[in-house]
């Protein structure tokens, strides 16, 4: 390999403290969409156009079975650490709720994926949103980035800052420039994080954070790009699952016996609906800051090439939880959806378009809330494309940074959850977790093997097969009480470990606003 090759004659004398680069380590980048459902790429049944995403997963891996955690900020603790959001002190979202679990920031129990890698010889950086600790002293860079442009406080009007948003260079707050769309910034910023990588320490690797926050509400898109997806979506949203759904039968991403889940009975059939001009451009400006994500991943991609690093670049790319049925109707009256004066979310429908075929969204951990695309690009490594049906989690990449790297994770630390996934990057057999779990808000959930079980927050436990079912719609814990019980003795025993509290009582523990 180039690269390899380099780095072995190269002389560079290591910077102070830090170890001799190891010829063969790859650099890591990681990026992450915020509030996009599974079928929302093309490469996993979309009409949106996403050809660098689409390139990436042509020559290299699709998981089918990638899960989250159902929400913003507790999937960034888990992505970020290797551990159940809980143990990580994300629970739920950055308020601090008194309870081990849900102090609403990471806690000093666990480390970050640049915590780790930094002492193995790696250049740390990060560009994009934060979202799991607003306070100084638990900013990215005091988590182990060397460099960061970071949204601390989550996301924000794509156009300019929010009042009381924090936008930090490294250490410090800035202000956005005049002409700003966060979306490309967080691009830019990433971009010249590679180049001055390239020109400063091409002798280390570097591992890159860039979670996007596109393509959350509010629906802000360049005019240009919103033009591009003008008629699509007149065919309304009963039409478009139709569509996803025979692509991805197309693309094996789903087994051809698998149908639609029902329509979600708040959703109108489109023939029905008001307002479908709105409702179509919606949805046509949310397609429009998905292309001009991928368009900011083309130009990382090509930076890579042209610092001959794309080779030994292991590329992960995924999604926070699936898409947001959230109702946001904020802003100017009357302002359509895409310019700063608007703020708007894209509705039910289209979330429910978003997670095809699953059911249910964002908050829930049934499977249209917590499936997620992943895709694995790694040149010099992933020799056979294609799809990986191994059910995987997010905690998995910290183990899978720690192991490409060669680093050592801290003794005194939490211990890992997560497992490497390098034996199926490298194509070789892979042990499959013995269970996986969720906690969101009181909805809950573990999976061993095909069974899943599952609740909504105070209802009752639901199994479900996923090998026969994997739309969640036969309950067959009526016909499995042992199973149920089993199931969920896992659940009980993993939630005590893991500082999940009942909901009803992190509820109660939350600060009282002034």
């Amino acid at each position: 390999m180039l690269w390899a090759a380099l780095l072995l004659v190269m002389p560079c004398a290591p910077e102070k403290a830090s170890p001799p680069p190891v010829p063969g380590r790859p650099n890591l980048l990681i990026v992450m969409a915020d509030d996009m459902g599974i079928s929302d790429l093309g490469c996993y049944g979309s009409e949106i156009r996403t050809p660098n995403l689409d390139a990436l997963a042509s020559k290299g891996l699709r998981f089918t079975q990638f899960y989250n955690t159902a929400r913003c900020c507790p999937t960034r603790a888990s992505l970020l650490t290797g551990l159940y959001p809980h143990q990580a002190g994300v629970g739920h979202m950055v308020s601090d709720n008194g309870l081990p679990g849900y102090r609403g920031r990471l806690n000093d129990r666990c480390v970050t994926f640049a915590e780790v890698l930094r002492p193995a010889g790696y250049r740390t950086y990060l560009s994009g949103k934060w979202h799991v600790g607003e306070q100084k002293g638990g900013w990215p860079v005091d988590r182990g980035f060397d460099r960061s442009y970071s949204l601390i406080s989550g996301g924000t009007n794509y156009w300019r800052l929010d009042k009381g948003r924090i936008l930090a260079r490294d250490g410090e707050s800035i202000k956005p420039p005049e002409k700003w769309y966060v979306t490309d910034a967080i691009t830019e910023n990433a971009a010249t994080f590679l180049r001055d990588h390239a020109k400063e320490h091409a002798s280390k690797p570097f591992v890159l954070y860039v979670p996007y926050t596109a393509p959350h509400w509010p629906l802000h898109a360049h005019p240009e790009d919103i033009a591009r997806y003008k008629d699509t979506y007149a065919i309304g949203w009963d039409k478009l699952r139709e569509q996803r759904l025979a692509k991805m039968k197309k693309l094996g991403l789903v087994d051809a016996s698998v149908g639609l889940t029902p329509r979600d009975p708040k959703v109108p059939a489109w023939d029905k609906a008001p307002n479908k001009a709105d409702a179509a451009h919606r949805m046509a400006v949310y397609a429009a800051q998905i292309e001009c994500m991928d368009r900011g991943i083309g130009k990382l991609v090509a930076q890579l090439r042209e610092s001959k690093s794309l080779d030994n670049t292991l590329i992960l790319f995924l999604a926070d939880n699936g898409g947001c049925a959230e109702i946001i109707d904020r802003g100017t009256k009357g302002v359509p959806a895409g310019g700063a004066e608007s703020f708007l979310s894209y509705g039910v429908g289209w979330a429910n378009a978003s997670n095809t075929p699953f059911r249910r969204y964002k908050h829930w951990v049934h499977e249209g809330g917590i499936r997620s695309p992943l895709i694995a690009h790694w040149p010099s490594t992933i020799t056979k494309p294609g799809l990986v049906k191994s059910p995987a989690h997010l905690i998995d990449i910290m183990a899978t940074c720690v192991d490409v790297a060669g680093a050592k994770y801290p003794e005194k630390k939490t211990p890992l959850e997560g497992q490497s996934l390098r034996p199926l990057l490298e194509g070789k057999p892979w042990k499959e977790h013995e269970a996986l779990f969720w906690e969101h808000e009181g909805n809950r959930a573990v999976r061993v093997g095909d069974w899943k079980l599952v609740a909504l927050h105070k209802g009752p436990w639901e199994l479900y097969d996923l090998g026969s079912d994997p739309l969640e719609m036969v309950d067959l814990a009526a016909k499995h009480p042992e199973r149920v019980a089993d199931l969920t003795r896992r659940y009980e025993a993993w939630a005590k470990r893991a500082q999940v509290r009942p909901w009803d009582e992190v509820q109660k523990s939350r600060p009282k606003k002034e």
